[in-house]
């Protein structure tokens, strides 16, 4: 498989995961807990830490940390992007209402729900760029020396 089949399919199933948990606690009406958002970050964890295994797999002895680290971001970019599409056809047209009280407790009055979708935009690239620098400390190859005796 190619990276780039990979990380776009990697993108959409986490993009999905995202947009089915948020149905799922909109059914419950739970989706005015900020906390439960936390829940999102862990699923974008696993898609990225899954994608950047599952890459390392593929490459086997040829596995660069920068292919590594871009296969990881551009997953996370993937899923932003749908997620906030989503999010702004959610916002704007099923539940205005909701993007109203979001902006109470996160921007006071500065702006409507554009401001919402920046925010998230923001947020889920930049964790998806810390996830992939962290995930891959675990993946890269050392090249540090082993086993070599300290002499005086």
């Amino acid at each position: 498989m190619k990276s780039n089949a990979l990380y776009v399919k990697y993108g959409l199933l986490i993009a999905a995961a995202l947009i089915a948990y948020f149905l799922i606690i909109r059914l419950f009406e739970l989706h005015d807990n900020h906390w439960l958002r936390i829940l999102n970050g862990v699923i974008v964890a696993y898609g990225i830490y899954a994608v950047i295994k599952q890459k390392k797999s593929l490459d086997g002895d040829k596995f660069e940390y920068f292919s590594g680290f871009g296969v990881g971001i551009l997953t996370g970019v993937i899923a932003t992007i749908v997620f906030v599409v989503f999010m702004g056809v959610y916002l704007f047209h099923i539940e205005p209402q909701f993007a109203e009280r979001l902006l109470k407790h996160i921007a006071g009055s500065m702006g409507g729900a554009e401001i919402l979708l920046l925010i998230l935009g923001i947020e889920g690239v930049s964790s998806s760029v810390i996830l992939s620098l962290t995930f891959m400390q675990k993946f890269k190859i050392s090249r540090n020396i082993k086993d070599k005796p300290i002499t005086a």
